[in-house]
């Protein structure tokens, strides 16, 4: 599957040059739109200061995550308040962050912030079927596909970067050299899954 889709990026890539707006849609093999897919862009060598102000939400809704992903800059905080009427402990083991909030209802009084990239997994000590993914970038561009598989990096100024596409569908990221021009139309990247999506529902 990997092999496939890179070689379809990979095509793609002489029509990504002089392009300012970024666009991917991810779809699955049946042509369905796949939401919660991140492109993300970054400059090699380049290092961007921690954003530090930005404020994420990740709910907990009818005894699951929402959003099932996010995607966040290096520096930013995230509320995981309980609108359940039941209790959540809210869990990560993983090496981009790793915290526990205990047993609780409501807000937590302090967010929990992301400072370092990587991958994090999230998971509910008393659910073991809540999952959600936060995906930490050092990059500020980067955009989450919606319902109907599409994500958008608006004004990409010109240069050189490195274009990575991640969905926990995923085995691995996706990942291309893309050069930025001046100007010109918006382009876009298109994206097949053929890993069904595993979630399983309480």
């Amino acid at each position: 599957m990997m092999n496939r889709l890179t070689g379809l990026l990979l095509a793609l890539l002489p029509t990504l040059a002089a392009a300012a707006p970024l666009s991917l849609q991810v779809q699955d093999s049946s042509g369905k739109a796949v939401e919660d897919a991140v492109l993300y862009a970054e400059t090699p060598g380049q290092k961007y200061p921690a954003h530090g102000t930005a404020r994420v939400v990740v709910d907990q809704v009818n005894k699951e995550f929402v959003p099932y992903v996010s995607v966040v800059q290096t520096g930013s905080a995230i509320s995981f308040p309980n609108k359940d009427n039941i209790r959540h402990h809210v869990y990560s083991f993983s090496p981009a962050k790793s915290f526990d909030i205990k047993l609780y209802s409501g807000t937590p009084s302090s967010p929990v912030l992301f400072d370092k990239p990587g991958l994090v997994v999230l998971g509910c000590n008393i659910h073991d079927w809540m999952l959600a993914y936060v995906l930490v970038v050092n990059t500020p561009w980067f955009a989450r596909s919606d319902d109907k598989g599409q994500a958008r990096i608006a004004d990409l100024p010109p240069g050189n970067y490195r274009l990575r596409v991640w969905h926990p569908r995923m085995a691995a990221e996706l990942e291309l050299p893309l050069k930025m021009g001046d100007a010109g139309q918006s382009q876009s990247v298109r994206v097949t899954l053929s890993k069904p999506d595993a979630r399983s529902k309480w």
